[in-house]
């Protein structure tokens, strides 16, 4: 099915749309407007129930991908492991040619190879989706072949585009973690995603702080109540904003340690700074300015009290 890069309906202004497969149609729920119709479904004809069935009615090879450095469309002479076992003439041509295919690539692509490796690497242990590391490796390409590279290490310049992707796809990941994946420093690889997402032109939105609740609340074992008060106080804080020219983590940590007192699941502001990636001094702060801010300061003594 074509995509549809409608995400709002442009009558009551809903998110809530329904694509029908069979109607070749996308409708919105809320309103029932037909928001595109009359689709092209560009997907395979028939069914398939195992490997060789796939393999005999494919008529084309695998999708287009930058995380390849030949977008997928290229051919290799052979692995190792099956020129092996060839005979002794055809294993020297044939080992020859591989060294020959090598030499004749260009230094972009030798770059790539080995980036594009590294990548899927980091990638696989930060456990990011496909659809981010498939952007990743699009702004890796493009930095490279605008010469960005250059000057700098090929592991930051990696993480910083994974960072710049996952800033764009709202999947939370912190300078920290991905400093723990890369063997870069944050501040590294920060000034490296600055650089190329300036250069490449990226236009990438401010971080939203309720993006790290899910994940900061599970590694510190906190409930779904906690959870929900916590988004209660982030978006209060948004309100009043006091969430403006702070780093989203910190806030984020700061609200969770605030919602786990009032619903008295006690955590150390070490446990949650660690968690956050962030220093106990900015969890103190933060949750002094919510307390303030946000006039919490008689619910929490409280809880504090009674427990």
């Amino acid at each position: 099915m074509a995509i549809s890069y409608v995400k709002k309906c442009p009558e009551c202004g809903g998110i809530n749309l329904v694509l029908d497969k069979e109607r070749g149609e996308v409708h919105c729920r809320d309103c029932g407007l037909v928001i595109e119709e009359k689709m092209v479904d560009f997907g395979q004809e028939w069914r398939e129930f195992d490997h060789e069935q796939a393999t005999s009615r494919r008529r084309t090879g695998g999708p287009m991908t930058y995380t390849k450095f030949d977008r997928g469309l290229g051919t290799d002479v052979g692995k190792k492991s099956d020129i092996y076992q060839l005979g002794g003439k055809e294993r020297n041509r044939f080992f020859r040619l591989r060294k020959w295919q090598y030499r004749i690539s260009t230094a972009i692509e030798r770059n790539l190879k080995l980036a594009l490796a590294e990548l899927k690497r980091v990638s696989s242990y930060l456990k990011l989706p496909k659809a981010v590391e498939e952007e990743s490796a699009r702004i890796y390409t493009l930095a490279v072949q605008r010469g960005l590279v250059r000057g700098r290490s090929m592991e930051s310049v990696v993480a910083g585009a994974l960072y710049a992707a996952c800033r764009r796809h709202e999947v939370p990941r912190t300078l920290d973690e991905l400093s723990e994946a890369s063997g870069i420093d944050k501040k590294e690889i920060g000034r490296t995603y600055r650089f190329v997402t300036r250069e490449l032109g990226i236009r990438i939105l401010p971080s939203n702080p309720v993006d790290y609740l899910a994940r900061f609340a599970s590694a510190l074992k906190l409930n779904a109540e906690t959870q929900s008060r916590a988004v209660e106080i982030l978006e209060k804080a948004q309100n009043s904003e006091l969430t403006s020219g702070r780093g989203p983590t910190g806030i984020a940590a700061a609200s969770l340690y605030v919602a786990a007192l009032m619903n008295n699941e006690k955590r150390t502001q070490r446990e949650v700074a660690d968690v956050a990636g962030v220093t106990e001094v900015t969890i103190r702060n933060r949750y002094k300015e919510l307390l303030k801010k946000l006039k919490l300061d008689e619910k929490v003594k409280k809880k504090v009290g009674r427990g």
